[in-house]
Parts: C-alpha cells; structure tokens; sequence
C-alpha cells in the first residue's frame, strides 16, 4: 500500500475516497482507530492509501479533481462577487 496524502479532515478523505471510487480505484483510511481514540482532537493525520499499481492513476485523478473542484470554486466565488441587477 502507497500513502496518497494524510489528512486531519474526515471530509476532504471522503471525499478523496469517493472521487477514486468512481473511478474504480480502491483506497483505504490507515490510522481511523488511532485517532478516534487520541480523543478526536486532530493530532494524529490519517492516511490514504492505496495498492502500489494504482499510485499514479490515483495521483493524477486526485489532481485532476482538485483542479476541477478549485476551478467550480473560483467561478462561484466570482458570481458572488458580481453586484446584483
């Protein structure tokens, strides 16, 4: 297994998990436990991680998305920006 990245955001993994998803890439969270029982304060990151073969599909799909979500990001942030008529 290859870590992806580490994360202390449940929803940025999740949703790194369901991008891969849909495309066909299993991935697994390492350390859920471990930070669960550190008291959920957020110091101990999880994991993303999947099989080695996948790394750099999972790599570029992830950039990929990111970009995509950043560029959806930026026009809403500019439509709300715009004065209304």
């Amino acid at each position: 297994m290859i870590e992806l990245f580490r994360s202390n955001d449940p929803i940025e993994l999740s949703w790194a998990q369901a991008v891969l998803a849909d495309e066909g890439i299993d991935s697994h969270i390492f350390d859920y436990h471990a930070s669960i029982i550190e008291g959920s304060i957020g110091a101990l990151p999880r994991r993303l991680m999947v099989d080695g073969d996948a790394e750099s599909r999972a790599k570029y799909v992830l950039d990929v998305a990111r970009r995509e979500l950043d560029e959806h990001d930026a026009k809403r942030d500019a439509s709300d920006a715009m004065p209304s008529e």
